[in-house]
C-alpha cells in the first residue's frame, strides 16, 4: 500500500460523490413535464437530451456534491465510507466539484431558454440554502424536505414542459400537478431520514424522525405522500380525465395496502417502502402527465 497521501480524487470517487442513483426522481419528473404539454417529440430530441442532462447529471448531481461537503462531519458518524469522510475526495475537492457543477448547470439552463434558466437558478439556490449556513434548511425536516420536494419534482417537471415549449412557461394545469407532487415528495424525503437518526441527533439536524420519533414521522410521511394524490385524483376527474383519475386511485389504493408494513417498523421497512410505495406514486405522476397532455390553458 502506497504511503503517498491522495491529492486529487479518482473519477470513480467523483462519480460516487455525484450519486447517479439520486438522479432518477428529477429525470422522471422532467419526463413527466415533457409528456404533459402534448408537443410531439419530433424536432425536440436534442433539447430533451440536454434537459435530461440538466435535471439529473448536472443540477441534481451538483446538489449531492454540495450536501456531502456540508455534511462531511455528520457523514463521518453516519456513513464514514462516503467519498469525503473516507478521504477519497481529499482536501477542498468536494467544494470545488460542487461549484464547478453549479457553473455547468447554469450554462446549460441558459441554453434552454429563460424559464429553464429561472428554474435552474431557483433549484441551485435552494440546493445551496438546503445544505449550507446561514439557512441550512435541511437542519429542520419540515422546511428541508419541502425544499427537496420542490427541486426534485416541481422544478424538474416545469423544466421538462418549458423545454418542449421552446423555453416558454407551461399552462397552469402543469404548475398545479408539479406543485402537488412536490408536496408528496416531502414524505419521500422523510423516508430517507430514518437511516441517519443517531448522527442527526448528535449533529443537531432536526429531521422529522428526530423531532417526532420514528413512528409519528412515518405516519406524517404517509399523509404527505397520500393527500396530494387525493387532490390530483379530484383535479383529473374535474378536468375531464376520469380514466386517468381511476388509474391514480388504483395506484394510491395499492400504496395504502403497503403502508401498514412501513408503520409497523419504520426504520426497518423504510427502504422497502421506498422501493414499493414510492414506485407506485411516481407511476401515478406519469399517468397524471398523460391526462393533461395537450390540455388548453
Amino acid at each position: 500500500m502506497s504511503g503517498h497521501a491522495i491529492t486529487r480524487p479518482a473519477p470513480l470517487a467523483v462519480l460516487e460523490l455525484l450519486k447517479p442513483v439520486t438522479w432518477f426522481p428529477p429525470v422522471w419528473a422532467f419526463l413527466c413535464g415533457v409528456v404533459s404539454v402534448g408537443v410531439p417529440l419530433g424536432d425536440k430530441l436534442g433539447e430533451i437530451a440536454l434537459g435530461l442532462l440538466l435535471a439529473g447529471p448536472l443540477v441534481c448531481a451538483a446538489s449531492q456534491a454540495m450536501n456531502d461537503w456540508a455534511d462531511r462531519h455528520v457523514d463521518a458518524i453516519n456513513e464514514p465510507n462516503r467519498p469525503i469522510p473516507s478521504g477519497r475526495i481529499p482536501g477542498q475537492w468536494g467544494l470545488i466539484i460542487a461549484w464547478f457543477w453549479t457553473f455547468l448547470s447554469v450554462l446549460v439552463g441558459a441554453a434552454l431558454g429563460p424559464v429553464v434558466l429561472a428554474a435552474t437558478l431557483m433549484g441551485i439556490t435552494f440546493a445551496w440554502a438546503y445544505s449550507f449556513e446561514p439557512l441550512r434548511m435541511k437542519a429542520d425536516g419540515w422546511w428541508g424536505n419541502l425544499t427537496c420536494g420542490v427541486c426534485y419534482e416541481g422544478l424538474a417537471w416545469v423544466t421538462g414542459a418549458a423545454v418542449m415549449l421552446g423555453g416558454n412557461a407551461p399552462h397552469w394545469h402543469i404548475f398545479a400537478l408539479a406543485g402537488l407532487y412536490s408536496l408528496g415528495a416531502h414524505g419521500i424525503m422523510t423516508l430517507n431520514d430514518f437511516k441517519s437518526i443517531e448522527g442527526d441527533k448528535r449533529m443537531g439536524v432536526r429531521s422529522l424522525p428526530v423531532q417526532l420519533g420514528p413512528e409519528r414521522a412515518a405516519r406524517v410521511a404517509c399523509w404527505f405522500m397520500a393527500l396530494p394524490q387525493v387532490v390530483v385524483i379530484g383535479l383529473l376527474a374535474h378536468w375531464g380525465a376520469p380514466w386517468h383519475a381511476l388509474a391514480v386511485t388504483g395506484l394510491l389504493a395499492a400504496q395504502f395496502l403497503a403502508m401498514p408494513r412501513l408503520l409497523r417498523d419504520p426504520r426497518g421497512q423504510a427502504p422497502w417502502y421506498n422501493a414499493v410505495g414510492v414506485l407506485l406514486s411516481v407511476i401515478g405522476m406519469m399517468v397524471a402527465a398523460f391526462a393533461v397532455r395537450g390540455m388548453p390553458a
